[in-house]
């Protein structure tokens, strides 16, 4: 604590760190869900998704097997990838891993965004909510890793 009362500036860092890591972790979580379940059994993905008795894949479209496994890959790889930040949670590996996750799924909100009229408003606040949660997070922890750690000096370009 300082004289004021408030956090040292380590201390408000090292809190945003942890909540950084926190969120890359629960993103990963999200995303590892989906690769295992798709891999393991991609008709149940593809038809019960995101389960609750709600369709949000199979209102899109017809079942393709292997679609459904290659996308579910590339959420473990991403999965993989975010808990790699989350434990190595240094600059340039948070800003690649945040970028990378970003690439991967602005397009796929935009998709969600031109096909709202096959989901019902609580469907669609849940399926778009969902993607604006884990860009926020994923973006916050790209705030935190960006900051330079106390002591280390700034590189100008």
């Amino acid at each position: 604590m300082t004289a004021s009362g408030g956090c040292s500036g380590a201390t408000d860092r090292a809190r945003h760190t942890f909540a950084a890591r926190g969120g890359l972790l629960l993103v990963a979580a999200v995303q590892a869900e989906i690769g295992v379940w798709g891999l393991v059994a991609p008709r149940s993905l593809f038809t019960d998704f995101p389960g609750g008795g709600r369709h949000w894949i199979s209102a899109l479209g017809g079942y393709n097997e292997h679609l459904v496994r290659d996308y579910a890959a590339a959420e473990l790889g991403v999965a993989v990838l975010l808990v790699g930040t989350a434990i190595w949670f240094i600059r340039p590996v948070v800003l690649v891993a945040g970028c990378a996750f970003l690439a991967a799924t602005i397009p796929h909100l935009a998709y969600h965004l031109t096909t709202t009229g096959s989901f019902s408003t609580t469907d669609n606040i849940a399926s778009v909510g969902g993607f604006v949660l884990e860009i926020a997070v994923v973006v916050l922890a790209m705030v935190a890793g960006a900051r330079p750690a106390q002591g280390q000096v700034k590189h100008r370009s």
